[in-house]
């Protein structure tokens, strides 16, 4: 590592900070219905969309209509995207011409945007229209990550009131989500990513002539507004095929800070959020630094291990084996303008969040460096995670750690004054199994299929890494990829895009079961055999409960991939 690599990455988590407080209480105002700066202008738009929709924001909902919301809206805007894309040949803002998305990839695709993952098994700008893009894609980019951002509002609210059986008004909560959050910072991303240098038009795709006399097609596009709600929203799906690499949506070493800050500036906020909501701060730095020592320790095992490199391409020049040393580091796969220190810190912030945009080819890192992301993930992004689910990802975790306490002490588990009982464990440990059991039961299904085994780009460890991370990234709804699987075929989109849906509504369901329990409870006051839930003894148990049920989970599947991939490499074992 470089102590100019160093000072960056604390750079970005200083800035992170900074925001975290003013971005949290700000949305804690917009979810209480408190004014704000922005309701003179706004709140007349927001009770125009009351009436149109028939919607009473006055009244709530239980935590079964509340979910029932979720489920319909979401249903109703997969099709929606499913059917532009099945007929975006006759639609307009078309000029390359381009035909009708296959159905399977259709499928995948409208799955991958409804559910926040934006995995993409295509190249976008030969595959998807202007119009499909911008009404399909980049409206989903807002609607997934509103669902994520209401869903972890109910769920505070069952922590933070006692003795009654609502949990708010989804529709009004995934509102004021797109038109107070959302939108307004989306617009202000934009106007600071165009001044960048990403691009902003409705042009058809210039023809170049290179030095060579070969012509070349460079692709346009309204793609500044895009890539604002895609990292905001941890959606994480490219306009152009190189994703975050490309320099048309990410020019320069400014536009890859703003938008890694733009991918942890909502999840970091709504940890001050609910500290707020249950009217103690401290509760929600507890959550924040038990996600910033899991965020720290990945960057800090991906960066030395890409800045050491692979060994074996040293040997191949004047080092020798003991002094071994990919000379400058592994800068395979990466952007000579953003480097080692950023191309680590951005596979570690796409991968703690939801988001999965990339600035770099994941299948290029070293083992170590690539055992991170997938560890990141089946984790349960909840690592600041993705807008919304990061934070009652983690709370499910809270409840656990909280639940282990007690069971340790030999008390009744407690937690924000709730007792923790067994309809809460057992739909917490129910959204748990259905991370593992969904990734791991996906993978092993398919690693052996020949279908599967055509669409590697690797043999060996590397390849099953290839399978495991492809389906890790569906059922995580993080949507990055190794980039060594072709996954567009009928199995792979079908198969992939289930795993989207069920990682994300099968875990939903069960939390917002858990938030209506919680919800109807009445308030325990503190007694001195409470576990204080703010300090660093909680926090340590936290991190240690992420750890012991998220990693272990999958340490047999890991350890056949990454980690001894990672000890091969060192004996000079290679895959192709």
């Amino acid at each position: 590592m470089t102590a100019n690599g160093i000072l960056q990455i604390a750079l970005f988590f200083l800035v992170v900070l900074a925001l975290t407080k003013p971005m949290g209480a700000y949305m804690a105002k917009v979810f209480a219905g408190e004014r704000t700066l922005l309701h003179p202008a706004l709140r007349p738009i927001e009770k125009a969309a009351y009436r149109v929709c028939g919607i009473d924001e006055a009244q709530e909902q239980r935590w079964t209509a509340y979910a029932g919301g979720v489920l319909v809206f979401s249903l109703v805007s997969l099709l929606l995207t499913y059917l532009i894309m099945r007929v975006q040949q006759w639609l307009p803002w078309n000029p390359q011409g381009l035909a009708n998305v296959e159905q399977f990839l259709s499928f995948n695709t409208a799955a991958s945007f409804t559910t926040n993952t934006n995995w993409q098994a295509y190249t976008p700008e030969t595959t998807m229209s202007y119009f499909t893009e911008m009404m399909a894609l980049a409206t989903h980019n807002f609607f997934s990550a509103a669902v994520g951002i209401a869903v972890a509002i109910a769920f505070v609210r069952g922590f933070s009131r006692h003795s009654v059986k609502t949990l708010g008004n989804f529709w009004v909560d995934f509102t004021r989500s797109i038109l107070y959050v959302l939108l307004p910072i989306s617009i202000v991303v934009a106007l600071a990513l165009c001044s960048q240098g990403v691009i902003q038009n409705f042009s058809a795709y210039t023809k170049a002539a290179t030095v060579e006399g070969a012509v070349q097609t460079i692709p346009q596009g309204p793609i500044a507004s895009q890539e604002a709600i895609k990292y905001l929203g941890t959606n994480g799906g490219g306009f152009l095929n190189a994703n975050g690499a490309h320099p048309y949506e990410n020019p320069t070493p400014l536009s890859d800070f703003l938008e890694m800050v733009s991918i942890f500036l909502i999840p970091a906020g709504l940890t001050y959020t609910f500290g707020k909501m249950v009217k103690d701060t401290r509760q929600g730095w507890a959550l924040f630094a038990a996600m910033s020592i899991l965020f720290l320790a990945g960057v800090f095992v991906a960066y030395p291990s890409e800045q050491a490199g692979n060994p074996n391409l040293a040997r191949l020049g004047i080092e020798t084996r003991a002094t071994a040393a990919q000379s400058g580091g592994n800068m395979e796969g990466k952007e000579v303008r953003f480097g080692i220190a950023n191309s680590a810190l951005f596979t570690v912030v796409t991968t703690d969040a939801s988001c999965g945009a990339v600035n770099n080819m994941h299948d290029s890192l070293t083992p170590l460096a690539g055992l991170v992301p997938l560890i990141n993930i089946e984790l349960g992004e909840i690592i600041f995670g993705g807008v919304g689910s990061g934070l009652y990802g983690m709370l499910l975790f809270a409840v656990l750690a909280v639940f282990i306490a007690g069971l340790m002490v030999g008390r009744t588990p407690e937690y924000l004054g709730k007792k923790i009982e067994q309809k809460e464990v057992k739909m917490m440990m129910l959204a748990v199994m259905v991370l593992a059991f969904t990734i791991l039961g996906f993978a092993a299904a398919s690693v052996n299929l020949a279908t599967v085994g055509k669409s590697l780009g690797n043999n060996g460890p590397h390849g099953l890494s290839e399978v495991l991370y492809g389906f890790t990234s569906a059922v995580g709804n993080n949507g990055s990829a190794f980039g060594g699987l072709s996954a567009n075929t009928p199995y792979l989109n079908t198969t992939l895009g289930l795993a989207m849906l069920f990682g994300r509504f099968l875990m939903l369901i069960p939390l917002l079961a858990a938030a209506g329990s919680l919800a109807a409870k009445k308030q325990v006051p503190l007694s001195a055999g409470t576990f204080p839930t703010h300090g660093p003894l909680f926090v340590g148990l936290l991190v240690g409960v992420v750890v012991i049920v998220g990693a272990l989970t999958f340490f047999p599947a890991l350890s056949l991939g990454p980690v001894v991939e990672h000890f091969l490499m060192w004996q000079g074992r290679l895959w192709s």
